[in-house]
């Protein structure tokens, strides 16, 4: 009776034993003690101390500690302390945290091979082959291989969300866990807001798509788009629909109701996590636009679309922006997703949260600086993989070309960012995008 169970478990585990080998590896010396910026152990030890702000009220550096009328605090949302805080209870403040988010984020591609095998046995095309294709590019071809070999506190967090987000894709689909799916919201709203939680909107179309009428009309392709959506929606079962999202709604409720306390706790506002409390050059910017505002977009979109690197007729010859590289350079394997052979309910579900929890980061105060490539798009990344398994276009030899050159650009970056920094801009101001004429 186990065999079956221990036989689907080997390929999972043999992806988690090699992306942890790799991510590990990568560490150098980083494996050796507590990263600089090490900001959710020292959260970790202060929930074990009993308190919200630093121990002993004295940050160790300088960079993105937040003070509120004279006490010094981890903005960042919380949960990703909770994670690391059993290792914190053991080895206090010498934690070494970069080889725990590189664990944590081995654990992201396995999920993914996980709910890419699932997505195929209920009704997918893909092959084993295609799905580990896929679990690849994610692992080694996308930005979160140069992010899970920081371990700092922006990439911590990052790979943390990564974890939830396929996990709760997992509990979305088919509406497998409504309760499952509410409790990864939560989370990843003590992760990684505003964006991520916007996923959610993933579970409400699986939910018109899973529970439908008997005798529902049937889909009219030539009919307007949005006669398409009124349609869809009427032959669901709404009562059934409801009911699936109260009971998401239980645990996310928790969830939004102890971060709200957490804020007002800290900074006497249960909207406010505390970043616009940063001591940062940034400080002016934020305080005149906010975190959140279009006057930011078009600045984000250049790096998102246009950032390549310069090439100079001297060493090093390669030169990248502190800003980051265009997300189809470092993975152009996503040039396929405009290109589907197959469009579904699912299909447009996901699109609907890839583009506003895009549009958020992109109007966010920073582009992600600094970076070797726009690693705000983990926010959705395994939301692009599951739609180009999605898309039913084969992966042909062109597909993994670029494959094999997503992990050659993406290798380069895991090696030399925050290491070789000969390889980046010093431009410190942030107003340098693109290679000075």
């Amino acid at each position: 009776m186990l065999r079956r169970p221990m036989k689907r478990a080997v390929l999972p585990l043999a992806i988690f034993v090699v992306c942890a080998l790799v991510y590990v590896g990568l560490l150098g010396q980083r494996a050796f003690g507590p990263t600089a910026d090490n900001h959710y152990v020292h959260l970790a030890y202060s929930f074990l101390h009993g308190q919200l702000g630093v121990v002993g009220n004295r940050p160790p550096g300088n960079n993105d500690w937040a003070l509120y009328e004279g006490t010094w605090y981890v903005s960042f949302p919380p949960f990703p302390a909770l994670v690391i805080l059993p290792v914190v209870a053991v080895f206090g403040l010498a934690t070494r945290d970069a080889i725990v988010w590189a664990l944590v984020a081995a654990l992201a591609p396995t999920l993914l091979f996980v709910l890419l095998r699932s997505v195929s046995e209920r009704g997918g095309t893909r092959t084993t082959r295609d799905n580990l294709a896929l679990t690849v590019l994610y692992a080694f071809g996308t930005v979160l291989f140069f992010v899970a070999v920081q371990g700092t506190v922006w990439f911590a967090a990052q790979t943390v969300a990564s974890c939830l987000l396929v996990a709760f894709l997992w509990c979305a689909f088919d509406v497998r866990s409504p309760l499952g799916s509410g409790l990864l919201l939560g989370l990843l709203l003590a992760t990684r807001p505003p964006g991520t939680p916007l996923v959610g909107i993933v579970f409400t179309v699986e939910a018109l798509r899973t529970f439908r009428r008997a005798g529902a009309p049937a889909d009219d392709p030539d009919a307007h788009p949005l006669a398409r959506a009124l349609r869809f929606v009427r032959g669901a079962e709404l009562g059934k629909v409801v009911r699936a999202h109260a009971l998401l709604a239980l645990p996310l409720g928790v969830i939004v109701g102890l971060q709200l306390w957490l804020n007002y706790a800290r900074f006497d506002d249960p909207f406010s996590y505390g970043h616009e409390y940063l001591q940062i050059r940034w400080r002016d910017r934020i305080d005149a636009w906010g975190l959140v505002n279009y006057h930011y977009l078009s600045k984000n979109l250049a790096v998102f679309l246009a950032s390549l690197p310069w090439i100079q007729d001297h060493r090093p010859y390669v030169k990248i922006s502190l800003h980051g590289l265009a997300l189809w350079f470092t993975t152009p394997n996503l040039l396929w997703l405009p290109f589907p052979r197959w469009v579904d309910a699912r299909t447009v579900g996901l699109w609907m949260a890839v583009l506003p929890i895009a549009l958020v980061d992109l109007c966010y105060q920073n582009s992600g600086w600094i970076q070797f490539g726009y690693r705000f798009a983990l926010d959705y990344m395994p939301l692009l993989m599951v739609l180009l398994a999605l898309g039913r276009r084969r992966f042909g030899p062109g597909f993994y070309l670029c494959l094999v050159f997503a992990i050659a650009v993406n290798a380069f970056g895991a090696v030399t960012f925050d290491r070789q920094w000969k390889f980046y801009d010093d431009d410190g101001t942030q107003n340098r995008l693109f290679q000075p004429d």
